[in-house]
């Protein structure tokens, strides 16, 4: 029987042992493949190449989702000078990171970008279901210094026709753009919308928006409510969200009768922060809570609340076998 409430995860995963200080093609090759195994194993619906070719072991605190994209594109510059920093203290766009991911000195170009190339390399290494992710144009701009637009909103426009040329060659089951820094900045929402609605219109399958409050070496980074987000959601134009929750708790799951019903549900039953593993039974309860607030039509997908990649591969692995034993509990298959 088919299940309908399907399981994933958001993208990243542990880099394997091996992968760090060596990351030639082939090595890089056999870590994908292992992650992609590792998944199938477990039983998710649909698989991700676990971000490993963004991983940078200089900056391991994230999983590359920033620095993999600016360090590609033209018109950003990744040298500072001391005056460089001044600045971008005064500016603080970002509001979290310790030093800027780069300049913004001139018009954003692709440069040697080629996320095409990258989708095709984890393609031919398995035959399940694949969800490609991608950075958003909000995030990319509010980690930059700006100094060569009028606002950081020409500066998001700009990065999403990048992006938007590079996924229209890519033939994903789902493409998921990552925002993980809107919630910071709820002022941003329209402008912000617009740069996100311009590279979604250019995805050929299923479209989704992943938003959460952060996971910077494993720390939430923003506050926020998820209140002050339906609006902004509502005007995206995606097929599905993906949504942290396991960390924050449910309480608000209410509000979220109030979306666009067009717009389906992946919700984060499994907390990326903890290394406890939750219980099949607490992932059937957590889904048996949503369902009764939202109704079974809503709920499309589960998953962790963020990617992997601060975990020990041994907790991952079994927080994405709970995570499926829950729902079958949820749906009778156990």
């Amino acid at each position: 029987m088919p299940s309908r409430i399907k399981t994933t995860t958001v993208g990243s995963y542990p880099v394997p042992s091996w992968m760090v200080g060596n990351t030639s093609r082939l090595v890089l090759r056999d870590a994908v493949m292992a992650v992609l195994k590792t998944q199938e194993l477990a039983g998710l619906d649909l698989v991700t190449d676990g971000e490993l070719m963004r991983f940078n072991p200089s900056h391991p605190e994230t999983n590359g989702m920033v620095d993999y994209f600016v360090s590609q594109m033209d018109g950003i510059r990744k040298e500072f000078t001391l005056s460089d920093f001044d600045r971008y203290r005064a500016d603080r766009a970002s509001g979290f990171r310790l030093l800027t991911a780069g300049m913004a000195v001139g018009k954003i170009q692709e440069g040697t970008l080629n996320l095409p190339r990258d989708y095709e390399f984890v393609r031919a290494l398995t035959k399940a279901p694949l969800k490609f992710t991608c950075t958003g144009p909000h995030m990319l701009a509010r980690v930059l210094t700006n100094v060569a637009y009028k606002d950081v909103a020409e500066l998001a426009m700009d990065l999403a026709a990048v992006l938007r040329r590079q996924i229209e060659f890519i033939e994903a089951d789902v493409l998921q753009l990552d925002e993980a820094s809107i919630v910071g900045f709820p002022e941003d929402a329209p402008w912000a919308a617009e740069a996100i609605n311009h590279v979604l219109d250019g995805v050929l399958n299923e479209k989704a928006v992943h938003i959460c409050f952060g996971n910077y070496g494993g720390q939430p980074m923003l506050r926020g409510f998820w209140r002050d987000m339906i609006p902004f959601l509502n005007s995206l134009r995606t097929d599905h969200l993906v949504l942290e929750f396991a960390r924050r708790g449910y309480d608000e799951i209410d509000l979220f009768s109030e979306l666009d019903p067009s717009i389906s549900l992946g919700i984060g039953l499994v907390d990326i922060k903890d290394n406890e593993v939750e219980s099949p039974d607490l992932i059937a309860s957590r889904i048996e809570r949503i369902v009764k607030a939202l109704g079974a039509e809503r709920l499309r997908y589960i998953h962790p609340d963020c990617g992997f990649w601060m975990l020990q591969r041994s907790v991952a692995d079994r927080k994405m076998r709970a995570l499926v034993d829950g729902r079958d509990l949820f749906e009778g298959r156990v």
